[in-house]
């Protein structure tokens, strides 16, 4: 019988990635140090994390040794409502560390109210609301809700000085990518626009044919690579105020005629469909509901657009 040594996992530290390189600057450091357990990246200076999920979102057949498990965005829960209610001064992003220090709106993202603390939010899958001893129950509470409310999907863990009870299961082995638990708990948590800049919305899907299924998929290239809807809206939904939106964050269950069930990823354009386990499914991924869903964390989201967009996309296939 083999031995089983318990020690703590081997990480990567206080090491300098290029960002202009990306994955290949990883595994060539893992090609001259040796494997590891996990590499964690500090973002410092990178306002804007969605910049960094796609350079890991690598397919399976090029064989890379590594994976993007998960994202974590540190809050300040003293100071974070302060950041996220400043009215940006200027199109460029400060230098940030967690999600209360720069206060500039990114220029790809640029427009009213929207800051890097809420693109941290928003990309976030792990939310570690820190300093939690230093506002009372009720600021707790209106902090915790501002920030579901941007981003219903993430898990927020409660924390003072930062600590966790172990590393596994709350800021690593996340498999934030692998599945789809906890998009039924969306609903639940409600306030979805309590923050006026970002949002998290859910859509039902029906169950698919082929060729709706494939209609979901055209629906998708448009809304997250050309942020536009299609159909053409009816012009009672088609308001030329209304601010130009955009999706940060895409995940979802669809479930399909011939029994086959698919997990949508997404961050920013960059999106995948894969099949889904039925033993994943059935352990409650999305709940085991007779319908799909797809949930968006995004700027200027309006329900009734998009499910009227989505809807008559379904409609004009056909069952």
């Amino acid at each position: 019988m083999d031995s089983v040594i318990d020690e703590p996992p081997t990480l990567v530290e206080n090491t300098t990635i290029d960002g202009d390189t990306g994955l290949a600057s990883i595994e060539a450091l893992i090609s001259q140090r040796g494997g590891f357990d996990y590499i964690l990246l500090e973002t410092s200076g990178l306002a804007d994390p969605g910049n960094l999920a796609p350079l890991f979102w690598t397919d399976d057949g090029l064989g890379s040794n590594t994976y993007l498990d998960g994202i974590v965005t540190v809050v300040d829960a003293k100071n974070i409502l302060t950041s996220l209610s400043e009215t940006p001064s200027h199109p460029e992003v400060e230098e940030a560390g967690d999600a209360t220090e720069g206060q500039k709106t990114d220029e790809d993202h640029a427009g009213e109210h929207l800051t890097t603390a809420h693109l941290q939010i928003s990309h976030a899958d792990v939310i570690v609301l820190n300093k939690a001893d230093t506002v009372t129950p009720e600021q707790l509470d209106a902090v915790h809700g501002r920030v579901t409310s941007i981003n219903g999907l993430a898990k927020i863990h409660v924390t003072q000085h930062s600590r966790v009870p172990h590393l596994e299961g709350f800021l690593l082995d996340l498999h934030a990518y692998d599945g789809v638990k906890g998009l039924e708990e969306v609903e639940k948590k409600g306030h979805s626009h309590i923050d006026p800049s970002i949002s998290t919305l859910a859509l039902p899907i029906p169950i698919l044919s082929p060729s709706q299924f494939a209609a979901l998929e055209s629906w998708l290239r448009l809304l997250l690579w050309e942020n536009t809807l299609l159909p053409p809206l009816p012009s009672a939904l088609a308001d030329p105020g209304s601010p130009p939106f955009s999706i940060h964050r895409a995940k979802g269950l669809i479930r399909c005629q011939d029994g086959a069930v698919k997990m949508l990823q997404g961050v920013r354009e960059v999106f995948d469909i894969t099949d889904l386990e039925k033993e994943e499914e059935e352990g409650g991924e999305g709940g085991g509901g007779k319908e799909g869903k797809i949930v968006l964390i995004g700027r200027g989201l309006r329900r009734e657009s998009l499910e009227a967009s989505l809807g008559r996309a379904l409609r004009e296939v056909g069952d």
